[in-house]
């Protein structure tokens, strides 16, 4: 029982900290969305071209 009553503590002290939390506003989390995916395309291709510029160079290298 002991464990069961921890429990209820527990998930009633997680209650009380999620009130206290300041959640963003629907407008927030759209532009942080488009922050995120215009930063990882902007890295995918950073990535990709820089990965295509050393296969090629070592490719060179090799020959």
């Amino acid at each position: 029982m002991e464990q069961i009553d921890r429990a209820k503590q527990f998930f009633g002290e997680a209650k009380q900290e999620l009130k206290k939390v300041t959640w963003p506003t629907r407008p927030q989390v759209v532009q942080s969305t488009w922050v995120v995916l215009l930063v990882t395309i902007v890295l995918a291709i950073f990535l990709g071209l820089t990965d295509l510029l050393i296969s090629k160079f070592i490719g060179f290298i090799l020959k």
